[in-house]
Parts: structure tokens; sequence; C-alpha cells
């Protein structure tokens, strides 16, 4: 079965540790070690995200106020408003909010806020462990949605360690500079050798 991964659903994980907004710094850390994940979501008592706290969070905490950091809630410590993502986005997209907040995992929330999963930068990364023969269906799955079928199967796809090679025929020049960029966007292509010519 070919694995698409295109989805921040499709790599997510769907068992996700979180605690409440009224949890200890003690409840908040013990959760942090015993699951060995840096940060938790924070979520109000209907289950919706309201914040992430993080093993950052605990040490700023801490730091801040030494005498007092470790009676602070999770509700007190927490980063908010938390990032979060939808499970039908773009594994793209989830990239990107994790580098501009140089984050290390992301919430994954309904269309009401609840919390159905956590996407972390391992999930994303399992989009380069495609096969090459995944890799190479699902680029013949983009150039059928833009080409005609007859078209489409005219234009030769193979896949070698992530490079795609396209050879063939294309109906025209002009296909080429979208076929580039659509094969460049899949997930785990790392490269695009275009061996096919347009007709004279």
């Amino acid at each position: 079965m070919t694995h698409q991964w295109n989805t921040v659903g499709e790599v997510m994980t769907h068992a996700v540790v979180a605690v409440g907004r009224d949890a200890t710094f003690r409840e908040v850390l013990d959760t942090l070690q015993r699951w060995k994940v840096s940060a938790v979501p924070v979520l109000a008592g209907d289950g919706r995200v309201i914040g992430v706290v993080s093993e950052a969070d605990l040490l700023t905490t801490r730091d801040r106020e030494p005498e007092r950091g470790t009676a602070f809630t999770a509700g007190q410590m927490m980063s908010e408003p938390a990032v979060t993502v939808h499970a039908d986005s773009p594994t793209a997209e989830a990239a990107r909010a994790m580098a501009r907040g140089h984050l290390k995992r992301l919430p994954v929330v309904d269309d009401e806020g609840f919390l159905i999963g956590i996407v972390s930068r391992s999930d994303l990364l399992k989009i380069h462990l495609r096969t090459d023969e995944e890799l190479a269906d699902q680029v013949k799955l983009e150039i059928l949605a833009v080409l005609h079928p007859e078209q489409a199967s005219a234009v030769g796809v193979r896949a070698v360690e992530g490079r795609i090679v396209l050879t063939g025929t294309l109906p025209d020049a002009s296909v080429l500079p979208l076929l580039e960029r659509l094969v460049r966007a899949v997930p785990g292509v790392v490269d695009v050798d275009v061996r096919a010519v347009a007709p004279v």
C-alpha cells in the first residue's frame, strides 16, 4: 500500500500525553520524564488545548521564582496561546510552524480546538522514508491531476533514492516548468531529472 503522507493527520501520533491547567510543577515534570517528551499540551476542563508547557517553561519558572517556582501550576507556567495545527493541514505547513516557533512538536486539534493528536519533527521526517516505488506512484498521481490521461501515460516516472527521473513525451514545452515544480513539491522528493521531451 502506498503511503501518501501529505497531511499532518497521516503522520501524527494519535496517543497524546497531556495535563490539565491545575497540574502541579511536580506532576508536569513527572509526566515529561515518564513519557520521555519535552513538552505537553495543557487542556481546559472540556478538553480544548489552551497552552503548552515545556521543559524550558519549567526551568524558566524555577529560575525566576526560586523560592516558590515549584508551587506553580501548568496554567501558570504554560506558553499561550498554543501553536496548533489541524489534521488536514499539509505537512509542510506544520514544518514551517515548528521552524518559526523553534518547536519540537505541535498539538493537532479539530475544528473546535479539541486535542486529537500530536505531530513531532520525527513524525514529519517519515515522508523521507517512503520507498522509491511509493514516491514514483505519488508523482504519477500528481502528473495525472494536471495532464490528460493519455498525455500522462506518455510520461515515464522512475525514482532512484528519492530522485525522480521523468522520461517520455510531453504535450508541449510549456508544461515542463509546471511539471518540475509539481514533482519537487511532493514530500520526500530530493531532486528531479527531466529527460522527457516535447514534440517539435
